[in-house]
Formats: C-alpha cells, structure tokens, sequence
C-alpha cells in the first residue's frame, strides 16, 4: 500500500497559531514527543502507530528507527535520526509569531526550513501581503513546498489555515493558493479559515480583506480543487465562554478548539476507522457546485471538566448537539437555510448502528431541512480512536465525538454583515490608498465585490431551485 501524503500550511498569524495547537494535539494522538521521537508509553493502540525496531546495518534491535505504517506516513516523515518530522510550513511576513514555533518547546520537531517568516508584516493590508511584500518571500515559499512535495510518494493534497482578515493570511495566502492551483492541479485543497465576524473585530479593514481574499480564490470562473470551511472569532468565543465554562476565553481556548476540529478532519487519514474519509472526498460530497465551496463546522461534545462528572454523551445526544446553533463555529444558524450536503465524522466508542439509530432521528427533525435535489445528504465517516485533548484546551476528555460538516445556504446570511461593512468602506473610499499605494488596482476591489455577490446569489438559487420546483408542480394540477 503506497503512501497517500498530506502537506499543512499554516500561513499568517492566525494561521500559525492554529497549526501549532493542531500539531500539538497530533503529536499528543500518535504519542510523539516534542523532539520527535515516539514515546512508547503514549502511542495510541492502534497499527498505525506501531515501533518496529530494525537495525539498518545488522538487523539488531534499534530504538532509534521507528518505521510507521502508512496512516501515520501521511503526516509525518521518519528521517535518518529515527525522528519523526511533521509534513507542515509555517510561513509568515514578519518573524515574532513563527519565531514562538522556532524557539518553542517542539523547536527539535519541525524541519528549520520549513518555518518561514519575512522582516517586516503585511500591516492588515491585503495589498501588502498579495504584492509589495509577499513578492519577497514567495519564491521560498514555494520552492520549499515543492521540495515537500517531491518528497512525497503520492501526494494527497493540502490543508491549509489562515486568517481571511490579516493582511498575510488575505493577501500572501491569497497568491500562494492561486500559484498552487497551477503547480499541483490533481491534489485537493482543503483551507480552514477564520471570517470576520458581526461584532468582533482586530482591523478595521478586515471586511477589505476578507472580500479580496475570497473574491480572489473562490471568484465566478475559478474552479478550485477542493473547499474552505469558515469560522469565526465571535461563534468560537461564544462556545467558550458558555459551554467550556471559560470567563475570559482567549486565542489559547479558540485555537484548542479548531485542532479539535483539523483532527477530526484528518483522522481517518491518520488511523484505521470502520468508514474511513479520504481528503478528496470531502470536496465530491460537500461542494455541489464550484462556486458552492464554503462548507461549515460544529463540534460535539464541547463541555468542560465540571461538566464531564455529570454527563456521558451518546451518540444520539453529540448528532444532536452538532445541528444546534449554540454549536456551530460560525456564526449562522442552519435553521435559516437549507442544506444541500453534510459530513457527519464520528470518532471512538461508535458503530454503524448507533450511527443508523442517529441518522434516522435527525432526517426527522423540522430543523433539518434539505433541499429537493439532494434527498440524501449525508456523508458519514467512523473512526475508532477515541479524541485526545491537550492539558490547557479546558475541555473534557470523551469517549466519543463528532464533527459536522455542511454546505447550507444559511451562509448567505452570514456574508451579510461583512458585504455591508466592506460597501460603506467603499462609497467613502476610506482607506483605498493604503492598498493602491501597495501595487493593487482600485478596480480589485469592484472585482473582488462583484465575485461575492455572485456567490451569494448562488447559494440563494440552489435554495431556491426546490421552492420554484414545488410551486410549478402545484400549478400542473
């Protein structure tokens, strides 16, 4: 069984950030210490993980040649140390965030020249990101992520994570992904990104960036190999604070929570499961059209420690808890919208009857509302590792878990807010010169808009195609 290998990019603070809470917990999953060795006592129990010492020269025992079966292959490289190196890059314009992952606790872990960071930041410009100062570092980028790739025997596709409102993660991720596009045109791309959210922001040009972003990667025309799933800083901390019980939530407690979320995406990738996920199929069952690429995430369970003594999800209960609003990482309620594809991935204690049991009742709910052409809607992936957390995540260890993700036409909703801000920046023309002035023509921004609109209007015509079906079929007669 050859190798099918996935490459993370963490690009821009936020994506950073997030790639290093997400390597954090794989490290913890597969029993990884922090200079890359595999810590016996912590391995998972499962084949993917296993030690087999054999001396390259004699055939004598050797524990410093661990040789991992290819699930774990996926993610990580064994070098000529016997250590295990994450298949990642982290990449930044200015040096202070990658330097926490050069100068950290896991510094012996990750390859130095995959830790990548500029001299000065993109200061919230997508402009400055996309053009003046990206230029500078992008040929090392994508030089290094091609030597990556070449390392690789049958390269999957790629994870991506980032910040759509920072000036690196808008405008740098904006040009890498449009380069990788041409470069690796078979392998999936599959970008988790944080949206600007109603009434929490970091910039006031975020709704600039966040539109140029997405109307540069996702605009009419642009077939993209794979999806983004969004979340939001505001949906995240509310999840925090109420049903992680943390006061004064912080990047720390948000982070913990998207590794949550990037290693249930991943685990079938990473472990044997019962119905495995490959990473191409979640872009054929999420995405029904090209333009409809911007599936959602919820999480379950999500409780803190206190909590834990009291209750013991079943499976019903966390298939449940995933379709309500208090659990979704965005802020959109799928009540408000139809859905046209979802992705149900358990992990731990499950089987395929407690799955079918859940399904049944959830098909049944009046929330759940599908749209015609799609009758059957679910994706369901079961893995058989039970989920790990981290000592700082506040949150509860549990013997099972489920992550969903769905395409609905409820995020036309949630682009409201950031459309609006972005045209009353506009008709002002606050803030235009900064961009300009960075080598990007006014006209973007326009292009950009009209590319938005245009998948907002989109999502609103899959939702609608079922209502327009319904009503002629009621005239015929």
């Amino acid at each position: 069984m050859s190798s099918r290998e996935v490459l993370s990019i963490h690009i821009g603070q936020a994506g950073v950030q997030m790639g290093a809470a997400a390597w954090d917990l794989y490290c913890l999953e597969h029993g990884v210490g922090d200079d890359g060795s595999l810590v016996e006592d912590q391995l998972p129990p499962t084949a993917a993980s296993k030690v087999k010492r054999v001396s390259e020269d004699s055939g004598i025992a050797d524990v410093h040649a661990p040789v991992l079966s290819d699930p774990c292959q996926t993610f990580f490289t064994d070098n000529s140390a016997g250590k295990l190196t994450p298949r990642a890059l982290f990449v930044d314009l200015e040096p202070s965030v990658v330097d926490v992952v050069r100068l950290g606790d896991k510094r012996r872990l990750f390859h130095p020249d995959q830790l990548i960071s500029g001299k000065e930041d993109a200061s919230n410009n997508f402009a400055r990101g996309h053009y003046s100062v990206g230029r500078t570092i992008s040929d090392a980028v994508e030089d290094r992520l091609r030597r990556m790739a070449e390392r690789c025997d049958g390269l999957q596709g790629f994870i991506i994570t980032n910040s759509a409102g920072g000036g690196t993660g808008s405008g740098f991720a904006s040009r890498l992904l449009n380069s990788m596009d041409s470069d690796y045109t078979k392998a999936t791309q599959l970008q988790v990104c944080v949206q600007p959210s109603p009434h929490l922001s970091s910039s006031v040009v975020e709704p600039y960036n966040a539109v140029l972003h997405h109307g540069h990667t996702g605009g009419t025309g642009r077939h993209r190999n794979g999806c983004c799933f969004l979340v939001q800083n505001e949906a995240l901390y509310r999840v925090a604070n109420k049903q992680l019980d943390i006061e004064q939530p912080s990047y720390s407690h948000v982070n913990a929570i998207l590794a949550q979320v990037s290693s249930s995406l991943t685990s079938s990738l990473r472990f044997q499961g019962a119905l495995n996920v490959d990473l191409c199929e979640f872009q054929t069952n999420l995405v029904p059209y090209p333009s409809l690429r911007y599936p959602l995430t919820s999480l379950a369970p999500l409780m803190s420690v206190e909590k834990s003594f009291y209750e013991q999800p079943t499976v019903a209960t966390i298939t449940r808890q995933c379709i309500e609003k208090e659990q979704q990482l965005a802020c959109c309620d799928p009540a408000h919208g139809k859905y046209m594809s979802c992705c149900l991935l358990y992990r731990g204690d499950v089987t395929p009857a407690d799955v079918g049991a859940a399904m049944h009742t959830v098909k049944t709910m009046k929330s759940v509302d599908f749209v015609d052409w799609c009758p059957t809607g679910f994706k369901v992936g079961i893995n058989n590792v039970s989920p790990v957390v981290t000592a700082d995540s506040f949150m509860s260890k549990s013997t099972r878990s489920a992550c969903m993700l769905y395409n609905s036409s409820a995020i036309s909703r949630m682009w409201d807010s950031t459309v609006r801000q972005f045209q009353s920046l506009l008709h002002k023309r606050a803030f235009v010169h900064w961009f300009v002035g960075e080598g990007m023509e006014e006209g973007e921004f326009t292009e950009a808009f009209d590319n938005i609109l245009a998948m907002q209007k989109d999502y609103e015509e899959a939702a609608a195609d079922s209502v327009t079906r319904a009503v002629d079929d009621e005239e015929e007669y």
